[in-house]
C-alpha cells in the first residue's frame, strides 16, 4: 500500500515538474488551462471556462504570450489560435466562447466606437464616410444587381373592418416569381393623406401573426397612419416558396432588405399614402432592418429600430449579417449604421438582459455625437429598460407610439382613453387564419410562385453556395 501511494506521489511530481519545467525541447507546450490560470494570478482576475472549450488544448510557447500588462492582448495571444474569443462580463469575469464573426466583447465594441470617431469631426467628414458605407451596403447586398419589380398586380384579401381601422392582407411580387407577404392596417375610414410605416418582422415566435405586433400594427394605423407588417424571408407565408433552413442563406438579407424597399415603391401608388412622411419600426431582426432600409432608402424620415443597436453585436443570422456589410469602410457596426439615419428623427428602444443593455452609455452617446454634427442632437433619443429582456413588449411599445406620432404627425388622442392613457385594449387580435394571403393550405400561391433557391441566387447573378448539414 505505502508503495503504491510512494508511486501516486512521485507521478504526480514528475507531471507537475514537467508542466512546471516547460523547455524548448517541448517548444514550451503547456496546456492552456494552466497558462490561463497563471493569466489570472498576473492580472488578478476571474476566467471562467464554462462550457470546456479548452479541454485537452495545448500550446506552443503558451507562457510567453503573456505579454505584461496588457490583458487583452495575453487573451488573444491564447485564445486566436483555437479559433476562440474571450468576453467580459458586467460582474468582470471573463468567459471563453468560440469565435463568431457577428460578435464580440462589449470592450472590443468600446474599442471600434473609439476608433471610428477618430474618422471624423465634421460634418463633411462624416457625410463623405456616409455616402461610401452606402454605397458599399448597397453593393454588399447585390441590391444593383435586383431586376426591376415586376408589374403584376398586389394580391389583396378582403378588408377587415375595426373600429378607427382595417386590416388586409398582401403579398407583393417583388422578384420574378418571389412573392413578399404582409398585412395592411389602415385608419378607417381613410379619406385624406396618410403616414406610411414599415414593421420588418423579428425572429420572434409567431412572426407577424403574434398579438405585440397586431397591436402596434393597429395602434399606429388608428393613429393615422397605413402600416405594412411583412414577413421575412423562408418565415411566415414565404415558407410555402422556400425552406425554412434557406433563411439561413446570405440572400435572405437582400430579399429582406429589398422587400422593404419594394413595399415602399409600393405604397408611392396608393391613394391617400403620404410618402414624405415615411416610418420604419422593427424588432430583433427586424431592428437590424429597420436600421439598414434607414441607412438606404432616404424615403425613410423617422426610425425605431428596437434592442438591436449594438457595437459588439451585429445579429447571429445570415439574414441579417450574411453578406459581409459590417466589413464596409474597412470595418463598421450596428452602431455607426443606425447613425447613418442622422439628422432624421431616431427612437433608440434597448434593455438590459441582451446586447444593448449598454447602450445608454456606450452606443448612443456614439449616436448623438452624429447628430451633434448636425446640430441636431435632440432628433435622437434612447428608451432604456435595464430590468426587461428581448421582445417588443408593452413598455417599448408605449414608448414607440408617441415618438411616431410626434415625427409622422400622428393623433395620439385617438388611441387614449378617459384616464389619458394608450390603450390597445380596443384592437384586435385576429388568428393566424385571418392573416394568410394563399390560403389556410397555401391553395392560392400563384402558379408561377419561385421555389428554388439556386434560381433565386441567379436572378442576382450569383450562385449558391450553401452547403446544408442535413445534405451529404
Amino acid at each position: 500500500m505505502k508503495k503504491i501511494k510512494y508511486i501516486l506521489i512521485v507521478s504526480i511530481f514528475a507531471l507537475t515538474f514537467a508542466h512546471a519545467q516547460s523547455t524548448s525541447d517541448t517548444n514550451f507546450r503547456k496546456p492552456v488551462s494552466e497558462t490561463l490560470k497563471k493569466i489570472e494570478t498576473v492580472f488578478n482576475v476571474t476566467i471562467n471556462d464554462d462550457r470546456g472549450l479548452l479541454k485537452g488544448k495545448e500550446l506552443d510557447y503558451a507562457d510567453w504570450r503573456i505579454e505584461p500588462g496588457n490583458l487583452p492582448l495575453s487573451l488573444t495571444n491564447i485564445l486566436a489560435p483555437f479559433e476562440l474569443m474571450y468576453f467580459k462580463q458586467p460582474d468582470g469575469t471573463y468567459i471563453i466562447r468560440k469565435y463568431e464573426n457577428h460578435k464580440v466583447s462589449v470592450d472590443k465594441g468600446k474599442e471600434r466606437l473609439f476608433y471610428l470617431e477618430s474618422l471624423y469631426s465634421t460634418k463633411e467628414e462624416w457625410e463623405k464616410r456616409k455616402t461610401e458605407l452606402k454605397a458599399c451596403m448597397i453593393t454588399s447586398f447585390g441590391l444593383e444587381k435586383a431586376p426591376p419589380m415586376p408589374k403584376s398586380k398586389p394580391l389583396l384579401t378582403p378588408k377587415r373592418i375595426y373600429k378607427d381601422y382595417s386590416v388586409e392582407n398582401i403579398a407583393l411580387e417583388i422578384l420574378p416569381g418571389v412573392y413578399a407577404t404582409g398585412s395592411i392596417y389602415k385608419p378607417y375610414p381613410l379619406n385624406k393623406k396618410a403616414a406610411v410605416i414599415l414593421t420588418p418582422d423579428g425572429h420572434f415566435g409567431d412572426g407577424r401573426y403574434r398579438k405585440d405586433e397586431q397591436y402596434r400594427c393597429a395602434i399606429m394605423a388608428k393613429m393615422g397612419a397605413i402600416v405594412v407588417a411583412y414577413d421575412l424571408f423562408a418565415w411566415g407565408e414565404s415558407l410555402l416558396q422556400f425552406p425554412e433552413e434557406t433563411h439561413r442563406n446570405s440572400i435572405a438579407s437582400t430579399v429582406q432588405v429589398l422587400t422593404g424597399i419594394r413595399f415602399l415603391d409600393y405604397l408611392a401608388t396608393v391613394k391617400n399614402a403620404d410618402m414624405s412622411r415615411v416610418g420604419v419600426t422593427g424588432g430583433s431582426g427586424g431592428g437590424s432592418h429597420t436600421m439598414f432600409l434607414a441607412a438606404i432608402d432616404d424615403r425613410v424620415k423617422v426610425s425605431a429600430p428596437v434592442v438591436m443597436v449594438s457595437s459588439h453585436f451585429s445579429g447571429g443570422c445570415p439574414c441579417e449579417s450574411g453578406r459581409g456589410i459590417h466589413l464596409c469602410g474597412n470595418g463598421t457596426n450596428n452602431a455607426e449604421i443606425s447613425a447613418m439615419m442622422a439628422p432624421k428623427p431616431q427612437l433608440i428602444v434597448s434593455d438590459g438582459k441582451d446586447w444593448t443593455l449598454a447602450v445608454p452609455e456606450l452606443e448612443f452617446p456614439f449616436i448623438q455625437r452624429t447628430y451633434e454634427l448636425y446640430g441636431k442632437k435632440d432628433l435622437v433619443e434612447n428608451a432604456h429598460f435595464a430590468k426587461e429582456g428581448h421582445d417588443f413588449g408593452i413598455s417599448k411599445r408605449m414608448a414607440l407610439y408617441p415618438f411616431m406620432a410626434k415625427y409622422l404627425d400622428l393623433d395620439l388622442n385617438k388611441v387614449k382613453n378617459d384616464k389619458g392613457e394608450i390603450d390597445e385594449s380596443t384592437c384586435v387580435i385576429e388568428p393566424k387564419e385571418k392573416l394568410l394571403v394563399f390560403g389556410d393550405k397555401g391553395e392560392k400561391l400563384p402558379k408561377n410562385a419561385l421555389k428554388d433557391i439556386n434560381k433565386l441566387y441567379e436572378i442576382f447573378g450569383e450562385k449558391n453556395l450553401k452547403v446544408y448539414e442535413n445534405k451529404k
